[in-house]
C-alpha cells in the first residue's frame, strides 16, 4: 500500500479512485492531479513507483489544502462563527442544522434521536419517574 501524506491507499485500485481516500481530495481533483503528475489515471495505485508518488505528494504540498491542515482550519472557522456570535455559530453550538433545514421534522441526524418531554399520565409510570 502507497503511503501518500500519512494515508495508506489502497494498491487494487486505480489511482485518480485511490487519490480519494486522502481528505479534502475528491474525483475532479484526483484527476488533475494525475495529469499535472503525468501519470495515467487507470494505472492501479499498487503499480506506482517512487518518482510517482515523489510527484504527486508534491503536488499536493505546494497545490491543495489537505488532510490535517485542511481539517484544523476548518474547525478554526466553525470556532470563529461560535466567537462572533453569528446565526450559523449559534447553530453549531446547538448541534442543529445550520444551512436552513427544516427542524420541525426530519432532523434526526443533528439532534440525535428523540426525547420525549410531557405529562405522564399513568399513576405507576409516574411513581416510577419520580425514584
Amino acid at each position: 500500500m502507497p503511503r501518500i501524506l500519512g494515508v495508506d491507499i489502497p494498491n487494487n485500485k486505480h489511482v485518480n479512485v485511490s487519490l480519494t481516500y486522502i481528505y479534502g481530495i475528491g474525483p475532479s481533483v484526483a484527476n488533475e492531479i494525475c495529469r499535472r503528475a503525468q501519470i495515467d489515471p487507470m494505472l492501479k495505485a499498487g503499480d506506482l513507483s517512487e518518482s510517482n508518488i515523489a510527484a504527486i505528494l508534491q503536488i499536493l504540498q505546494e497545490s491543495f489544502l489537505v488532510e490535517g491542515d485542511l481539517r484544523r482550519q476548518m474547525a478554526q472557522n466553525i470556532r470563529r462563527l461560535i466567537a462572533i456570535g453569528s446565526y450559523r455559530g449559534l447553530r453549531h453550538r446547538r448541534n442543529l442544522p445550520v444551512r436552513g433545514q427544516r427542524t420541525r421534522t426530519n432532523a434526526r441526524t443533528r439532534k440525535g434521536s428523540k426525547k420525549t418531554i410531557g405529562a405522564i399520565r399513568d399513576k405507576s409510570a409516574r411513581k416510577q419517574a419520580g425514584k
